[in-house]
């Protein structure tokens, strides 16, 4: 998974505040040389293209703009954390010098380069004495300064991030990648229902079947013996209809279907070893996908929770924006949980991902573990 694919699904992240202040405090020393160098060479450059000496400074410009650009992108990865990955440029080997500089010039990257570097300044001047008051008032180091750069990493990723070709191909690759671990969550889903089928209802009722045959030949011969076959076949027989109803609610809960979200999750919670509290604000109600998502993922996570977590309580929360349904599961138990392949969460990203949802998992030494699911509600 590409850099911009995660930005797709999780957004790009809030940078820590000291990073942020860093940033800021040394961002505006090569901000200002680099709008001084940039003006006068452009000003330099058209004013003396008449005599051709322009054409050279124009040039030295032009590759000093991407090169500062390029620049740009590694300082806001490193910094504010965005994730921002190398531009494609359009390739220019082979050509002479003024084609090499004629394609740099359309190149829309250039461009972009520059509007970003023409804006960064103002906002320099901005936030550097926001990072000296916050070297100096540890509030706004704590609040401010972090939720300022990341607005300035969204305007760094918006400006200097893939243009929108190429993010429109990078959501096709992560649309394809997510429809092929549904897919494969799909199929493994087939295997265990049949699996299930085969050791479970299936071997209950050729017991049935097998019991009834030794009843129908003995009974003329020992009534006993036949009353005693029928009690047992009928036995089997419940077990196989139980094994039956339980297959058919882990396919689809009733109780989801009848009552929706919040009944399901609350029954769930009430069956599971350890004390969760349950709250869920859905309305209007998701579409059938989004919470029977939503269902396994919550009763997968509670039971993982109870089986290796050593949590004593676990909470779940629900609740629904304008396009998206959030589902956030807490517990207090040791924490290092991560996301393994062929590990249960990654079963959880798995199932998400036949909705396109994504599963970010917070879970540090010592806990607490925080397991959040969003699923949108469009496709």
């Amino acid at each position: 998974m590409t850099i911009d694919q995660q930005v797709h699904q999780v957004g790009i992240p809030r940078p820590r505040p000291l990073r942020s202040i860093v940033y800021m405090f040394v961002s505006f020393i090569f901000r200002l040389l680099q709008f001084i160098l940039i003006i006068v060479g452009l000003a330099v450059g058209i004013g003396t293209a008449v005599v051709w000496i322009g054409f050279p400074i124009l040039m030295a410009t032009t590759n000093f703009i991407r090169w500062s650009g390029d620049r740009e992108r590694g300082w806001a990865r490193k910094m504010l954390e965005t994730p921002l990955e190398p531009v494609e440029r359009l390739p220019v080997e082979g050509l002479s010098l003024v084609k090499r500089w004629l394609t740099r010039l359309t190149d829309p990257t250039t461009w972009r380069d520059l509007a970003y570097l023409m804006v960064a300044f103002p906002l320099a001047c901005v936030e550097f004495p926001i990072a000296i008051a916050s070297i100096v008032l540890l509030p706004m180091a704590i609040w401010v300064t972090p939720w300022i750069g990341w607005l300035h990493g969204n305007l760094a990723y918006s400006l200097l991030g893939p243009n929108r070709t190429r993010k429109l191909e990078q959501k096709a690759e992560h649309l394809q990648a997510s429809r092929a671990r549904g897919v494969d969550a799909a199929e493994a889903e087939r295997r265990r229902i049949e699996r299930d089928l085969h050791d479970g209802a299936q071997q209950r009722l050729v017991a049935v079947a097998m019991s009834l045959g030794r009843a129908k030949s003995k009974f003329d011969q020992d009534p006993d013996a036949v009353r005693e076959l029928i009690d047992e076949a009928h036995l089997d027989a419940k077990l196989a209809v139980s094994e039956l109803r339980d297959l058919a609610r882990g396919i689809y809960p009733a109780v989801l279907g009848d009552r929706g979200l919040d009944a399901a999750l609350s029954a769930q919670a009430a069956k599971s070893p350890i004390h969760v509290d349950v709250e869920v604000t859905v309305e209007p109600r998701p579409p059938a996908a989004v919470e029977t998502t939503a269902y396994f993922i919550v009763g997968e996570t509670l039971t993982n929770i109870a089986k290796h977590s050593g949590a004593t309580e676990a909470g779940v929360k629900v609740w629904r924006t304008d396009s998206m349904v959030i589902v956030e599961i807490t517990d207090n138990g040791h924490g290092g949980a991560e996301v393994r392949p062929g590990g249960g969460l990654a079963g959880l990203a798995d199932r998400a991902a036949t909705i396109d949802g994504v599963i970010t998992v917070v879970s540090p030494p010592g806990g607490p573990t925080v397991i959040r699911a969003d699923l949108p509600c469009q496709w």
